[in-house]
């Protein structure tokens, strides 16, 4: 168990910072009945980080009142290791939950709470483990990342990947995978297909056109599409070692006797690294464009959220070798999204590992192992003496 407070820098211990961020609620969901600003976590964060000799900056996320991003910074330099988190949960089901969810619980030599490893916990584990560099020279900067609504839109790691920062070479994502490195994962597209006809009586099929039938020719089109990619991708590092696309869920007509006026479908997609998002959404529009054109359908085909494109790190990565080394675990892939895509695209050689287990998040009674919590800080500060020091 990790021990105590650091009086130096008045910053309390592990289970005093998880309990206070735990008891603040962070939410982020597509209903605004749900949704809640993040505000007083990324402050709090700020408030413990700053104490320490961090310097501090809280980003508004554009578009988005009461979202904010945090970029904390040890030293100064070129180069750096990033530790980053999201501040939000998702929203719960109080009456599954044997504990109030907002209210740190010990138990069975577990810590019960929302956000416990999804992933409130890395916060407070990436602080204790900075704690032990806070009166060292750096040579490399130390930067703690927190972001917003990772688990609705991703806009926190959007807007950061928009504005060209944090800077630094390395960044470790502290998701839940049990402390095994993960260098890759699938992407996520959600896409929304609509035909618009014209109803008539179904007595005569010239009295209108079929927005229905469109769909079950488009349906067959991306399915040969499905097909396609399929032969064509494979990734061994998966369970499922091919792109999938899942036709989810469809919306069409009002009665048997009448010409379908209007039909939508909705439907994900999975690419694999290595698959370009605007590339499959244009190889899709060129199978259903010619249809609709042929059968007289006005066409509508857009995202229903921008997506999560794939992600991957060299197997020989120097991040990877470190993380491997310090864990004991080889790198491996996983079948959920990070934000890994976004500081990729800052130029950061990045991976996804953290304490927890993946099957408790989203859960009721989620909880964080008190076994992982020791560990979790010992790689973390190998990681900072490996990359800043």
């Amino acid at each position: 168990m990790v021990q105590g407070t650091d009086t130096k820098t008045a910053v309390p211990g592990v289970r005093d910072m998880l309990a206070r961020l735990i008891s603040l609620p962070s939410i982020s969901s597509a209903s605004p009945d749900w949704d809640h600003s993040n505000e007083a976590v990324v402050r709090l964060l700020a408030e413990w980080l700053g104490a320490m000799g961090f310097s501090i900056e809280i980003i508004d996320v554009p578009g988005m009142p009461g979202k904010y991003n945090l970029i904390a910074t040890l030293g100064r330099g070129p180069g750096g290791l990033v530790l980053s988190g999201h501040t939000d949960t998702v929203p719960f089901d109080d009456q599954r939950w044997q504990t109030d969810p907002f209210t740190l619980t010990e138990r069975d030599g577990r810590f019960y709470g929302l956000g416990t490893c999804d992933m409130k916990g890395f916060f407070a584990l990436a602080i204790e483990a900075a704690k032990a560099f806070v009166d060292q020279p750096l040579r490399h900067p130390l930067i703690i990342l927190a972001t917003a609504d990772e688990e609705t839109s991703m806009n926190g790691a959007r807007a950061l990947a928009e504005s060209g920062k944090p800077k630094a070479r390395y960044a470790v994502i502290g998701e839940p995978t049990g402390l095994t490195p993960v260098r890759m994962h699938k992407g996520i597209m959600m896409e929304r297909l609509g035909f618009e006809g014209q109803s008539g009586h179904s007595s005569d099929p010239e009295l209108g056109r079929n927005a229905l039938e469109g769909m079950h020719e488009a349906m067959t089109e991306l399915l040969a599409l499905r097909a396609e990619w399929q032969d064509k991708y494979q990734n061994p590092s998966f369970a499922v070692q091919v792109p999938t696309l899942n036709l989810g869920c469809i919306h069409g007509g009002d009665n048997p006797n009448r010409i379908c006026a209007r039909c939508e479908l909705h439907f994900d997609l999975r690419p694999l690294p290595g698959m370009n998002m605007d590339t499959l959404r244009q190889a899709i529009l060129s199978r259903v464009q010619p249809l609709a054109e042929r059968r007289q359908l006005k066409l509508t085909f857009e995202p229903l959220f921008d997506g999560v494109p794939p992600f991957e790190t060299p197997a020989d990565a120097a991040l990877v070798k470190a993380c491997e080394k310090l864990t004991g675990h080889t790198a491996h892939s996983v079948a959920f999204a990070t934000e890994a895509p976004w500081l990729q695209k800052l130029g950061m050689e990045t991976l996804v590992m953290g304490p927890g287990s993946i099957d408790q998040a989203h859960q009721p009674d989620e909880f964080l192992a008190l076994s992982q919590l020791q560990p979790t800080v010992n790689i973390l500060r190998g990681l900072i003496k490996e990359f800043c020091l």
